[in-house]
Order: structure tokens, then C-alpha cells, then sequence
């Protein structure tokens, strides 16, 4: 099942994977239930990452601090609406499996100069 939204394509397999194809080149994975838990726990989205990345708001990507728990692991560092999420993700052969979304006090600082610290989120 497929639904085209402009450049991008939405496709949910048996096994509850939405995949997200950006102008057909890159390729990004992630957990269809994980998405809806960020959507209900933190007014978040996938998609949403996937969008500002494609706008040019992806500010870095960075090996995960600690490659001995999380292996081959990294993070996507990506601006929203003037604050700072990182997305950790295990890229392969197939494209990119986004893990979560975090909101990050410490990387808006770093990154933006903390034009944003008013925010509530603990990092």
C-alpha cells in the first residue's frame, strides 16, 4: 500500500515497518509502533525528522558515545523549530533504521549557541 505525498513515499509491510523513500535515493527504516508511541509521548514523528533533514536542517552525524552498548551505531543531529534532536540509527545495505527521537538541551546549545534554553527537555 502506497500513498504519494510529492517526493516522498510511505509503504507499511506485513511485519509494521514503515519505510520512507526520499526522492528515491536515500532510504530510511523505523518501527511503526515506536513512531506512534513518539507521536502520543512527545508530539513527534519520523517523518518529521525525514522532512527537516531534507530541508537541509541536519547539522551533523556523530558515532554513538558508547560504541561498547550501542555498536555500529549513530546519531543524526538535526534541527526542529530552533532546538535540537539527535536520532540514533544502525545504517545497512538496505538504508538507515531511525531508533528514536531525542530532544537535546545540550546538543541546542552546543550546535544553535542555546537560542532556544527556555525549552522544558532533560537530555
Amino acid at each position: 500500500m502506497g500513498i504519494d505525498a510529492g517526493a516522498f513515499v510511505f509503504d507499511i509491510n506485513i511485519k509494521h515497518m514503515l519505510c520512507l523513500i526520499i526522492n528515491y535515493e536515500l532510504y530510511y527504516k523505523l518501527n511503526y509502533d515506536k513512531n506512534k508511541k513518539l507521536k502520543i509521548d512527545r508530539n513527534l514523528c519520523f517523518e518529521q525528522v525525514v522532512m527537516h533533514i531534507e530541508r537541509g536542517d541536519l547539522l551533523d552525524v556523530v558515532s554513538h558515545p558508547k560504541q561498547s552498548k550501542y555498536p555500529n551505531q549513530q546519531i543524526l543531529v538535526v534541527e526542529m523549530n530552533d532546538y535540537v534532536y539527535l536520532v540514533p540509527f544502525i545504517e545497512d545495505n538496505n538504508g538507515k533504521f531511525l531508533k528514536t527521537i531525542i530532544p537535546s538541551r545540550k546538543a541546542t546549545r552546543d550546535y544553535l549557541g542555546g537560542r532556544n534554553n527556555d525549552q522544558e527537555f532533560k537530555t
